[in-house]
């Protein structure tokens, strides 16, 4: 049963470490300017959505148009746009009308580096993006603003693009591309299709495949800047605007963890988070066993950087928040965005996400509860509180009574760093031991429908489970999902269980 609103009184003030500096601070902090980034006027064709004050941020939504000699196809099986200039923008995604269509085809872009004037190489954007999504019949499933989307793809500052789809039959669409063996999302070879090819072999393709309605590419600046060192949680810069009432309505849920509009939640040692986790189940915010009472098994609170710290523009999100009961299980994801950031532009890529989740594909807010980067850094996902049981939309049919992890980049072929791998253990140890979770035991979740298991199914899942044991998809990609046992394994330890 969802409770939706402020939830005030999970954490309450008496967590010393942290209150007396919570009700102290005032209202508003000072920020560093932040001033829109020049760039091309938008051409023809492009619904550009105006830019927020204080945080720069924009998105240019460009419809796609058949690229084959025969326009009487109807949903032609290669749409795309030629190579064109546009608005500076650094994260690319393909967005049509029903999202409970499927994209089957390869969709693959090319941009032109703004400092530079180069053109890169034709790069993959992963197609199947469903299975992260609000669980069938709740409110933001239902809202009528949703599309379905491809995942996200970052590509770095730039200022020209050119996109192909190309629809393949369905039993085809889950082959691999060349750019997901590689988990870098880039094929070194042109498109395996020819836009010039006879009406025959268009005809005869269009009979086995099709393309959704309404294809439009998605271009996302983030907006704000990141110039913070590679290493360490960001800390306050230029990318953070005013701090203004939406900004703290996002972290009074966070205000028994650290000051309102602080950049980060410091971490505490073990003697500290046990206190923690004491007051919390005197305040009856949550359920300990016996054991628990007698030697806590819960993992050292981890520094985590807010949503304040990436710089979420709080204008864009649904202004209520939504929880659960509780967190009996964490899916750890990839978000398919590419390994090419460095993790001082970690905030920047959440930022993209943040915005094509909210404005692109019409969800209340960012899919994910938490973002981990390759640096081994922990972001603060959806907002309502860190400590909560802030309902999601990471898995589909899975997103009560869990939470959901999303590790920067694509790991088909490319294997996470060991501070990614290590980052998982902290946070899952922390937030899971909230809830009395064992990383290394076993839970079960009912479905919501809309994934492997009919709905209202009790389904027995691992505490820590990736993506596709809930839902038939490559999410996180199986380098990442070969080390969840290292992950389970750092989080028992954190817990004290070995």
């Amino acid at each position: 049963m969802s409770r939706i609103g402020g939830m005030r009184g999970f954490l309450a003030c008496s967590i010393s470490v942290t209150c007396a500096a919570a009700l102290a601070l005032p209202l508003t902090l000072p920020a560093a300017p932040a001033t829109a980034r020049p760039g091309a006027t938008a051409g023809p064709g492009v619904a550009e959505e105006a830019q927020s004050p204080g945080i720069p941020g924009s998105t240019q939504s460009l419809p796609l148009v058949p690229l084959t000699d025969d326009r009487s196809l109807g949903s032609a099986t290669v749409q795309g746009l030629p190579r064109r200039d546009v608005r500076h923008f650094s994260m690319v995604g393909v967005v049509w009308d029903d999202p409970d269509a499927e994209l089957h085809g390869q969709v693959q872009v090319r941009t032109r580096t703004a400092a530079t004037g180069t053109w890169s190489d034709w790069q993959d954007v992963e197609t199947h993006n469903a299975d992260h999504a609000a669980d069938p019949g709740t409110e933001e499933r239902a809202s009528g603003r949703v599309r379905g989307a491809t995942a996200p793809l970052w590509v770095g500052e730039s200022d020209g693009v050119e996109v192909r789809v190309r629809a393949v039959p369905a039993e085809d669409a889950h082959a691999p591309s060349q750019g997901q063996e590689q988990g870098l999302g880039v094929a070194e070879e042109e498109p395996a299709y020819d836009t010039s090819s006879s009406q025959d072999g268009d005809r005869g393709l269009a009979s086995r495949a099709a393309l959704p309605a309404g294809l439009r590419l998605e271009l996302i600046d983030p907006g704000g800047s990141d110039d913070t060192p590679a290493q360490g949680a960001p800390a306050a810069s230029s990318r953070l605007g005013t701090l203004t009432p939406e900004t703290i309505a996002a972290s009074e849920p966070n205000a028994a963890l650290a000051p309102l509009g602080a950049t980060e939640i410091p971490a505490l040692d073990r003697e500290a988070t046990e206190r923690e986790l004491s007051t919390l189940s005197a305040l009856g915010a949550t359920e300990l066993t016996a054991d628990q009472r007698a030697k806590p098994k819960i993992g050292p609170r981890p520094t985590i950087v807010t949503r304040r710290g990436w710089g979420a523009d709080e204008s864009l999100r649904e202004k209520t928040f939504i929880y659960t009961k509780k967190v009996k299980a964490a899916f750890v994801h990839h978000s398919a965005t590419g390994n090419g950031y460095t993790c001082s532009q970690a905030p920047s890529v959440i930022r993209g996400i943040y915005r094509y989740h909210v404005k692109s594909m019409g969800w209340r807010d960012i899919g994910y509860n938490f973002v981990v980067d390759k640096c081994g850094n922990i972001y603060e996902g959806r907002a309502g509180g860190v400590a909560k049981p802030v309902m999601g939309a990471h898995t589909l049919g899975f997103n009560s009574n869990s939470m959901g992890i999303a590790v920067l980049g694509t790991f088909s072929s490319a294997g996470p760093t060991k501070a990614t791998v290590k980052a998982l253990g902290r946070l899952t140890a922390w937030k899971l031991g909230l809830y009395g979770g064992n990383p290394r035991g076993k839970t079960y979740l009912k479905s919501g429908g809309g994934n492997l298991y009919a709905k209202g199914k009790n389904v027995r899942l691992n505490v820590i489970s990736g993506h596709r044991d809930g839902f038939p998809t490559e999410c996180p990609g199986r380098k990442l999902y070969g080390k969840l046992g290292s992950v389970r394994g750092y989080a028992a330890y954190y817990q004290g269980r070995e």
